[in-house]
């Protein structure tokens, strides 16, 4: 390579044309790396020894490798004031989300609790926190309310009339929700030893953000009765959200007045001191407990006041101190809620690699998502033995953990144990707490979820395919429920991949004069065609599903229609032969009559004739692309009709296949037929830009033979423009293209 020239942004290259042949001799292709076989692999994995195994153990135990290294004097503060703030916000929080699980509040608790410690030993983010999430929560509270309705324990009546054994229900759906727990947390876990993390990448981020707007809404109107005070009919199925909020329409003239107005007070101050919060947060050292001090508050008036006799408020109820033991979920309801455990293992797994993702990133460090998943798993299935039910990692609670100072997952730690002390203490002091209460702090905290409306216009400007799958999302999710939604979702989105590679953009390509760029003559006004030469480019990758479509769109673009040519040539042939037939029976004809030659002599006079009636153009070669006769004339291959002059034949085709990453065997296939047919009619083709994997499998796959050698495959479109042009015979017009490139 030469290089001349000073002036800034521009540089010569001066080389060879390189062909695929010539490449491999230049570059010295061969194996240089070594890849360990099938067989050494397992070997080296059932390897054993002191190195590995203390490899594994820190790989799958990440809290043996970053805590020996802990620095006190760094990190301790910030954890200490961090774990605080959020161990205050788990309490409200969790006995808030418990009530969309359609749990009792002190089951949150314990779902801030012990998952929050097995995250602790096992997680790689040091930022996220886990535990309830009100989507998850939603979509355990769909399951338990299935499965055990308040029908289904009625006493005392009969014909849906009487009074509900609340005690039995509840210890059913607290089983449910178990069950569901431990069989998704199965899930993640196996998905994650075998390293299927990526499997969360099917979930495109306007999926995601969709979903979790439409549960909002989900989780809006289910604390709705709350706000109200009202008692709706239970609807399950599609459509049941609708059904849900016409019911509550037509139950507001029943209204509790006492519940509306404590649910406004609180929704008042809550919203108040958060904008407070948002407003003034680089000036307040750290956020004010609100949700805490309005909890502590309601449940002081509630008690005092004696709002609960005198006003029928609804509350909470007794909350249980201390913990309960360890018990084994009914593995008989795994058959009936296994759809249900998949659908929250992948999409809690979503929300919190997509969290925890965002906080490694802003703070330079790296996020395992197998590991991750086997965190979260273990998180789930071990706190499904202590009735917990599914977590996952808090927007807000994380955000929190982050900018209050927190470090690492110590802070998780500190606020688990403040969870602890309340279960074992203070608990049973909020059995006066209103659940309307409860239902504000759920209201308030959807604001972020609601804020993701603003992705439609955001969309509607940048990819319309996107909004696409937004909408699709949303409205499926709101009308079909959140199982069936998310199913719905997620085909819709793997349609638009498949129509994405269904229906590439096509393009022939025109040279840049003075350059080696070859660009698309319908974007690039300066991108003009070299005469007799067409560069066809696909953006996508060719296989099975386009194969077919590459080759029409070929033929479309190059104006060559392979099966009109073929047929022509074929009348063409038949025409000949007959003339060659009758050409030789005058010739022995004429040696009968004359008498004077012989029968050697009248074959040879034969030829000799056949020969001169059949004088080949273009120096022996016919190009039956552009080949004028009467024949093609009849088929309406040529004319001036396409805008196309007779004199400029096309002799060459240049597939430009630098966007494919592999090839399949009808891939292939199609790519040898190309060359067949275009050779037939005197076309030649040539591979340019292809990729080494690309070619490794081509020749696996047999693609070259003697006919089709790799001197047909060049580095690049140039080098393939250059090799047609110094062939003989192929240089008609004076070209703009020389092998020494200013760029």
């Amino acid at each position: 390579m030469e290089k001349s020239g000073r002036s800034t942004g521009e540089y010569f290259v001066q080389r060879r044309v390189l062909d695929e042949v010539r490449l491999n001799e230049m570059a010295q292709k061969g194996t240089w790396a070594t890849k360990p076989t099938v067989g050494e692999r397992m070997k080296e994995s059932l390897r054993c020894s002191v190195p590995r195994l203390k490899h594994t153990a820190l790989s799958w135990i990440p809290v043996l490798s970053w805590l020996p290294r802990y620095s006190v004097r760094e990190n301790a503060i910030g954890d200490l004031i961090s774990g605080c703030s959020v161990g205050i916000m788990h309490l409200p929080q969790g006995m808030a989300y418990a009530l969309l699980a359609s749990l009792r509040p002190v089951f949150g608790l314990y779902t801030s609790l012990y998952p929050v410690l097995v995250y602790f030993i096992f997680g790689t983010s040091r930022h996220i926190s886990i535990g309830t999430f009100a989507v998850i929560s939603i979509m355990v509270g769909s399951v338990t309310e299935r499965l055990a309705p308040d029908t289904n324990f009625l006493v005392n009546g009969t014909n849906g009339t009487g009074s509900v054994d609340l005690d039995a229900r509840d210890a059913f759906r607290v089983q449910i929700a178990c069950s569901l727990t431990v069989l998704a947390g199965i899930f993640q876990i196996l998905l994650g030893v075998v390293r299927f993390g990526f499997v969360v990448t099917y979930l495109s981020e306007p999926l995601v953000r969709g979903y979790t707007t439409a549960s909002a809404c989900h989780v809006c109107v289910s604390q709705l009765k709350y706000l109200f005070g009202v008692a709706p009919a239970r609807f399950t199925g599609p459509l049941a959200l609708i059904y849900t909020l016409v019911d509550i329409c037509r139950l507001l003239p029943q209204t509790k007045v006492p519940e509306l107005v404590v649910s406004l007070v609180a929704l008042s101050v809550l919203i108040v001191v958060k904008e407070i919060n948002a407003c003034y947060r680089q000036k307040l050292p750290l956020p004010i407990p609100i949700e805490i001090i309005v909890i502590i508050a309601a449940t002081a008036i509630t008690h005092f006041c004696g709002l609960t006799s005198k006003y029928n408020v609804d509350v909470v109820g007794e909350i249980p101190s201390g913990l309960k033991a360890p018990r084994a979920p009914d593995a008989t309801l795994f058959s009936q809620v296994i759809g249900d455990a998949f659908a929250v293992a992948i999409v809690g797994y979503a929300i919190n690699i997509s969290l925890g993702k965002t906080f490694a990133l802003k703070h330079g460090y790296k996020v395992d998502s197998n590991q991750e998943l086997v965190a979260l798993g273990l998180s789930n299935t071990i706190g499904g033995f202590f009735q917990c039910y599914s977590v996952t990692s808090s927007l807000s609670r994380s955000l929190v953990q982050e900018s209050t100072g927190g470090k690492t997952q110590v802070a998780g730690l500190i606020s688990s144990i403040i969870v602890l002390v309340t279960v074992l203490k203070i608990g049973s002091l909020f059995s006066d707490l209103p659940k309307a209460v409860l239902s504000t702090i759920v209201f308030v905290n959807l604001k972020g979820m609601f804020k993701q409306f603003t992705d439609v216009p955001l969309l509607w400007k940048t990819n319309k395919v996107d909004l696409l799958v937004w909408l699709v999302t949303f409205i499926s999710t709101i009308l079909l429920n959140l199982d069936i939604g998310l199913a719905v979702s997620i085909g819709f989105s793997m349609l638009t991949v498949i129509f994405r590679t269904q229906l590439p953009r096509y393009s022939i390509l025109g040279h840049v004069a003075g350059t080696d760029l070859y660009l698309d003559t319908e974007t690039y006004k300066e991108a003009k065609e070299i005469p007799g030469i067409k560069i066809f480019r696909s953006s996508s990758t060719i296989f099975y599903t386009n194969a077919e479509m590459y080759l029409e769109a070929l033929q479309e673009k190059s104006g060559i229609e392979i099966g009109k040519l073929l047929t022509a040539k074929k009348k063409r042939d038949t025409k000949l032969k007959r003339e060659q037939k009758k050409a030789k029976n005058e010739a022995k004809k004429q040696s009968k009559a004359d008498g004077k030659l012989s029968k050697t002599t009248a074959e040879r006079g034969g030829d000799a004739v056949i020969s001169s009636q059949l004088e080949p153009s273009m120096n022996g070669r016919v190009n039956w692309a552009y080949q004028h006769d009467a024949a093609a004339t009849d088929l309406d291959v040529f004319g001036e009709a396409e805008g196309r002059p007779r004199g400029s034949a096309t002799h060459s085709v240049i597939l430009d296949v630098s966007t494919t990453s592999f090839v399949d065997t009808v891939a292939v296939k199609t790519l040898k037929n190309i060359f067949r047919d275009f050779g037939e009619i005197d076309v030649d083709v040539y591979l340019a830009g292809c990729q080494a994997c690309v070619v490794e499998q081509l020749e696996t796959a047999g693609f070259f033979s003697s006919s089709l050698p790799k001197s047909r495959l060049f580095v690049s479109v140039h080098d393939a423009v250059l090799h047609v042009l110094e062939t003989p015979g192929r240089t008609d017009f004076v070209v703009d293209v020389s092998c020494s490139t200013q760029m």
